[in-house]
């Protein structure tokens, strides 16, 4: 699977393992940390054309439970009707659309680039024993897939500045809410040369005030 050198290579290849594995529909999709206002996002699926533009019209990543689950837990999640309680009209129009059994995991690297594979099926509940027989097989493939989508696809991750030791060192302190003064007290050098370390940290980040220094280098997962 690492061998794909392009996008259609390598979801083909996704998508034959997730039929092996007994699955009609492979999903998958990729978000940028930044910008945080509005991030970068990839997505990739063998859904219904119909699906898919209801899914953007309707702009249901912003109900879909899979997704706000994938951003906050790597653990796997397997549908349920718990699982869409809150979103009934989502659940009953993905049922419509021949998607009634499903499991989704994200994974996230060094980068902060936050990845959402999602497996589904017309029929047949998934089962304990094939959740057991087949688990660690799917969450290998979460990871592959993860690997060899970040390299291939056309949307490019960021990458974080070369911050000094110091400059790393003043921007934890002050993302834990100490001001200068404190953090001049902390590690034992002048106001003047944390704010010298902290406006030197602003200006390779890009950031216009520490608050969004701050930010941007906890994205990035530099802190």
């Amino acid at each position: 699977m690492l061998t794909a050198t392009t996008e259609d290579d390598l979801f083909a290849v996704l998508s034959a393992a997730a039929r092996d594995l007994g699955f009609e529909y492979c999903a998958y999709g990729l978000r940028m940390p930044l910008p945080v206002s509005n991030p970068k996002v990839y997505m990739r699926n063998n859904y219904s054309p119909h699906w898919q533009e209801r899914y953007a019209r309707l702009n249901y990543v912003r109900v879909d439970p899979t997704v706000a689950h994938g951003m906050k837990s790597v653990l796997p999640l397997v549908w349920t009707d718990k699982v869409f309680d809150q979103c009934q009209e989502f659940w009953e129009d993905a049922r419509h659309h021949g998607l009634r059994v499903g499991w989704a995991q994200s994974s996230y690297d060094a980068r902060g680039v936050g990845g959402l594979l999602t497996l589904a099926r017309s029929h047949d509940r998934l089962s304990e024993s094939e959740l057991r027989d087949h688990s660690l097989k799917m969450s290998w493939l979460v990871q592959v897939a993860h690997e060899g989508m970040t390299r291939v696809v056309s949307i490019a991750a960021p990458s974080g500045p070369a911050l000094t030791a110091r400059e790393l060192e003043v921007l934890r302190w002050t993302a834990d809410g100490k001001t200068s003064g404190e953090v001049g007290q902390i590690m034992h050098i002048s106001e003047r040369t944390v704010n010298f370390h902290v406006n030197n940290a602003l200006a390779k980040l890009g950031a216009v005030n520490k608050t969004a220094g701050v930010v941007k280098a906890a994205m990035l997962r530099l802190l």
